[in-house]
């Protein structure tokens, strides 16, 4: 009698396979050393230059892919429901949130888990390169643009709150130019600017960039997650009063979001790699883009429930989890 595959076995390989990949490897043992409360310290200026390595990287490593694709209705419609989710989730969100807690605390969680994490998307398309599984360079664009619409949206939840409690706050800044900020901020535009020279120069300039945005972007990726996994122990230690009632939230709201991606992605019927990607883009939380500009947008938020909840609880659980979950379950769909 033949024997049928389980799809637990199949979840449980892929989920033994990432966590055996020596960058996730990296994140543990920053988790590890940071526990020990030991002094090692990536300094400031040299992790960002690593996020901003990996963001140009993977830009340029898209437009590539882009340039060697032809514009098609699926693009065009997975395009549209990157940004149709990055609006639909964070309103969702937002009505759950705000009978918990501040109306400002829940614009802000809801645009942090509105947008997207960068990492968690590169981490996303090393599992799929590592399976051999293809994936389109649209899908970098679809991540720039999932970038901002959330952060949108809560400042003018934010502005609106303000109107209803009778007075405007004075955040420094005119909600014109926060919105400047948050459609203009430096990630953002380095990611497309090099998802567009890539798509410029195609495949020969790939061959010219390849010894640095090839060869050896997987050791920086793992000099990243080792930073990322001492930052996550250490701001776990920091988090205020309040942040409990987050923890919930931030282990479902990234399985929601992904099981509406994974609707958008059967309409569409998108290939494997590409409705990965899509559920991992709907299903992250920013860490970094948002905070950045929430700061000056709405200060009357708690940094602590914002920025606690998408890296010290949804990147670990999507880095670890989620991604090969994600995976296994449109094996279990669509098997390839």
């Amino acid at each position: 009698m033949a024997t049928i595959p389980v799809q637990g076995d199949t979840m449980y390989a892929s989920a033994l396979q990432n966590l055996l990949n020596p960058v996730i490897l990296f994140f543990f043992l920053g988790c590890v050393i940071a526990s020990l409360r030991s002094n090692l310290d990536i300094p400031a200026p040299i992790a960002r230059f690593f996020s901003l390595y990996l963001l140009m990287s993977v830009g340029f490593k898209g437009g590539v892919a882009l340039s060697t694709a032809a514009l098609s209705w699926t693009m065009i419609g997975t395009l549209l429901a990157a940004m149709l989710m990055a609006v639909i989730g964070p309103w969702l969100a937002y009505l759950y949130l705000r009978r918990r807690m501040s109306p400002f605390d829940a614009a802000a969680v809801a645009a942090a888990y509105g947008s997207v994490s960068a990492v968690t998307f590169i981490a996303a398309t090393q599992f799929l390169e590592r399976s051999a599984t293809p994936f389109s360079g649209h899908m970098m664009v679809a991540m720039v643009l999932m970038e901002s619409p959330a952060i949108v949206m809560a400042v003018v939840l934010a502005h609106y709150a303000r109107k209803q409690g009778g007075a405007v706050a004075d955040t420094g800044q005119s909600v014109r130019g926060i919105l400047r900020e948050a459609l203009t901020d430096g990630s953002q535009l380095l990611l497309m600017g090099s998802l567009v020279i890539g798509a410029l120069v195609g495949l020969e300039g790939k061959k010219i960039m390849d010894p640095f945005t090839g060869q050896i972007f997987k050791g920086i990726l793992a000099f990243f997650l080792l930073e990322m996994g001492l930052t996550v122990v250490r701001k776990g230690r920091e988090l205020k009063q309040g942040f409990s009632a987050l923890i919930g939230f931030g282990l479902v709201m990234p399985l929601f979001s992904a099981v509406m991606a994974l609707g958008f992605a059967l309409a569409l019927h998108l290939p494997h790699g590409d409705a990965l990607l899509l559920m991992v883009l709907g299903a992250s939380a920013s860490y970094i883009v948002v905070p950045a500009v929430l700061r000056h947008a709405i200060p009357e938020a708690n940094p602590s429930l914002y920025f606690g909840a998408a890296l010290v609880i949804t990147f670990p659980f999507n880095i670890l989890i989620g991604i090969p979950l994600y995976d296994s379950a449109l094996r279990f769909i669509l098997p390839l």
